[in-house]
């Protein structure tokens, strides 16, 4: 995993709206972690919630195909450091977004119906919320790229 560029942006900029939320829906993966729907926050709580923030920070990460999992684990700790850079500077509500399903764990055990073993790791993912990231950045789909977000103040 390489972070090839982080950008500031104004929350106002992001649009929330059902359509990325439907999109999870065709994704084998809808349901069976716990940053995905329907078990992250509902899209209309999300708008609601980005009207709260002033700024975000997007993050875009280049992975391997061929370590995929372990690259994404990767982006997803960085953008969880991050948040925790932010919040020891003073920025209480600091929150990081996912670029996709959780996969923290080699082995999940919410896709067994047990328990998450990290739940206050766990982040929505970008998608699973609303957020429409192709209004944020061009989307290239020739290039092995994730793509994460840290909502700052």
């Amino acid at each position: 995993m390489k972070v090839l560029w982080e950008r500031e942006i104004k929350a106002e900029e992001i649009v929330v709206s059902p359509r990325p939320v439907w999109k999870c829906m065709a994704c084998p993966m809808y349901g069976r972690r716990p940053s995905c729907p329907p078990h992250a926050p509902h899209w209309r709580e999300a708008k609601d919630w980005v009207r709260h923030f002033k700024k975000a920070l997007i993050i875009k990460f280049e992975v391997d195909m061929d370590s995929f999992e372990k690259d994404k684990r990767e982006a997803l700790l960085y953008l969880l450091k991050k948040e925790e850079e932010f919040f020891k500077k003073g920025k209480m509500y600091a929150f990081a977004l996912f670029p996709g399903n959780c996969n923290l764990c080699d082995d999940c055990p919410f896709e067994r119906g047990e328990p998450c073993r990290m739940p206050t790791r766990v982040r929505p993912s970008i998608d699973a919320i609303g957020i429409e990231i192709g209004r944020l950045v061009e989307i290239d789909f020739s290039e092995s790229v994730l793509y994460g977000m840290i909502f700052i103040d």
